[in-house]
């Protein structure tokens, strides 16, 4: 088949991608490969009664099919360009913001009607957070919920199946250059597009990388973040949460001065397993209807390492501590905060006894003998310091599960319309290693889409 444009991943990046070229010029013909299932299809299998664990699927549900990962996420959706990724050093503070915007105004009027718009401009955390050596980091946050991220997802492939084709199951094994256009590979199948629009997350970061050395397109080293995901009573953190929902807090350790962060905050949430190709790490949901809640918050603490030459598989490093994690614990640690500073691992017995219940089924044991000694020490001492803005955080029943990884592909060299060094042929989302979030990726998508249609 001859596409206009073949976009790779059902991802927000590819999503908003399809949708934006679909407002701009609907005669254009687009396909969607997707390696993973449709939406409706999307089923993990964890139930927390008869299976507990990851069985490790053929394909995630959790990781991939249409939405991408974010799709069971919690549905944060970050306007600010002080974190979640780099695309305003590409196209301009301003523009980034207001294409943030433009995914906010297209979720709302998609099924996001009457969810919440959090901000941290005029906080009074701000100052509580620097009188504690930690930095609240400015954003406005619309907050769907889980529930609410997937009917606003529904009704996006609602308003595209019928102009756009979809391909899921379609795993793409290669990208090769023509004399105009490209060729997309799914085994020994194939077909051409004129331009094509990678966008495949960061479970796709290894492929990426394969199409990158193929293409001599050049990349960067990144970093991996490494941590914990914390659960704790809602109760504690509510101050925050009521009035920020996800509030961004980075701390400077004294040790080792690496910086520390708060990621991915669910209050009254649940923990879940992510699997990534075989290797199971932890992430976190929440709910917007009120009878899917908890009594608990969960969020993430994350040390980023950036590493230098001539060290370059960060992700390799990342996978290696989550497979050891595995190891030890056939999945998921779960260790209390008071087992861990004690030096001494934990039983069920302590933690079924403790004043927090564990929202996922967990092994529980030691992540001292998972996570090295300063990633470890930097997340102890940022417990510390934000049991001093939110007392209980270091509470000896807090639970840390482990190991969080957050994969980050290397950065592609992409210009100022996300295209690479090859014209037609652009990298967006997380994929990219540029962005790292529901709302940057999705910004991505829109940004290329509106280069496209300048460039027919």
């Amino acid at each position: 088949m001859k596409y206009d444009v073949i976009i790779i991943g059902a991802g927000p990046g590819g999503i908003f991608s399809a949708y934006e070229l679909i407002q701009g010029n609907r005669d254009l013909k687009i396909a969607v490969f997707e390696s993973g299932n449709p939406l409706e299809e999307r089923k993990c299998p964890i139930d927390g009664e008869k299976i507990k664990s990851c069985v490790n699927c053929k394909t995630c549900a959790i990781m991939s099919g249409f939405g991408g990962a974010g799709a069971f996420s919690d549905g944060k959706y970050n306007i600010t360009n002080d974190f979640g990724g780099t695309l305003y050093e590409h196209i301009g503070k301003q523009e980034a913001i207001s294409l943030m915007q433009y995914v906010d105004e297209i979720n709302v009027s998609h099924g996001g009607e009457g969810t919440k718009m959090y901000t941290t401009a005029g906080s009074k955390f701000h100052k509580l957070c620097l009188m504690n050596k930690l930095n609240l980091l400015n954003a406005s946050v619309r907050h769907l919920g889980t529930d609410i991220n997937y009917v606003v997802l529904e009704n996006l492939y609602d308003e595209l199946k019928d102009k756009v084709e979809f391909r899921f199951h379609h795993q793409v094994s290669q990208i090769e250059k023509l004399e105009e256009g490209y060729r997309v590979f799914c085994g020994e199948e194939s077909d051409d597009c004129v331009k094509c629009v990678v966008s495949v997350g960061r479970s796709g970061s290894k492929w990426m990388e394969q199409v990158c050395n193929d293409l001599k397109i050049p990349t960067s080293s990144n970093r991996v973040d490494l941590g914990v995901r914390v659960e704790l009573p809602a109760e504690i953190f509510s101050h925050l949460t009521d009035e920020l929902y996800e509030s961004k807090i980075v701390y400077r350790t004294e040790k080792f001065e690496d910086n520390v962060r708060t990621f991915c905050m669910n209050p009254h949430g649940i923990v879940v397993n992510e699997n990534t190709k075989g290797i199971v790490t932890v992430n976190g949901h929440s709910y917007e209807d009120p009878e899917k809640q908890t009594e608990n918050t969960n969020f993430a603490l994350l040390v980023a390492k950036h590493f230098s030459e001539p060290f370059k598989d960060s992700n390799g490093y990342g996978e290696s501590i989550a497979r050891l994690s595995n190891m030890l614990g056939g999945g998921v640690i779960v260790q209390r905060f008071g087992d861990l500073i004690r030096g001494r691992r934990s039983n069920r017995k302590r933690i079924e006894e403790g004043l927090v219940r564990p929202t996922l089924a967990a092994t529980p044991g030691d992540l001292s003998l998972v996570l090295p000694k300063r990633i470890l020490d930097g997340i102890i001492e940022m417990i510390y310091a934000l049991d001093k803005i939110a007392q209980g955080t270091a509470n000896d029943d807090t639970l840390l599960y482990g190991v969080e990884v957050k994969f980050y592909n290397m950065e592609v060299d992409i210009d100022e319309n996300l295209e690479t060094i090859h014209k037609g042929l652009y990298v967006i989302g997380d994929g990219s290693g540029v962005t790292h979030s529901l709302s940057h990726a999705s910004a991505s998508g829109v940004h290329v889409a509106r280069h496209i249609l300048n460039c027919s």
